[in-house]
């Protein structure tokens, strides 16, 4: 999923969605144990979601559960789980590499 192509995103949206993310808190942002803290968050979140989905296909293809929907639902939470740990894991290292890169 590329999420490049979403529209009608601006920065007032993006800011309430971070005011009203429960893992981010507005008073520590520049404080980075609340930064890892949130990170370990979202990488334990995604963890789950992939251990759901991998449980739901287990059931499935041992006749446990007959519902295509609740397997396709699994996955699909967890490939997008995914896919945003991964972007914010690529976004995090090109501040990183900028930061680094900065001359004095």
């Amino acid at each position: 999923m590329d999420i490049s192509a979403l529209t009608n995103v601006s920065s007032n949206y993006i800011k309430q969605a971070a005011e009203n993310n429960p893992y981010t808190t507005v008073a520590d942002e520049t404080e980075f144990a609340s930064v890892l803290e949130s990170s370990m968050k979202l990488i334990n979140d995604t963890n789950d979601y992939q251990n759901a989905a991998e449980q739901a296909e287990i059931q499935f293809a041992l006749g446990e559960s007959t519902s295509t929907h609740d397997l396709t639902i699994a996955q699909q939470k967890a490939n997008i789980a995914l896919q945003y740990t991964v972007a914010v894991r690529d976004r995090t290292l090109e501040a990183y590499n900028n930061i680094m890169n900065m001359q004095m």
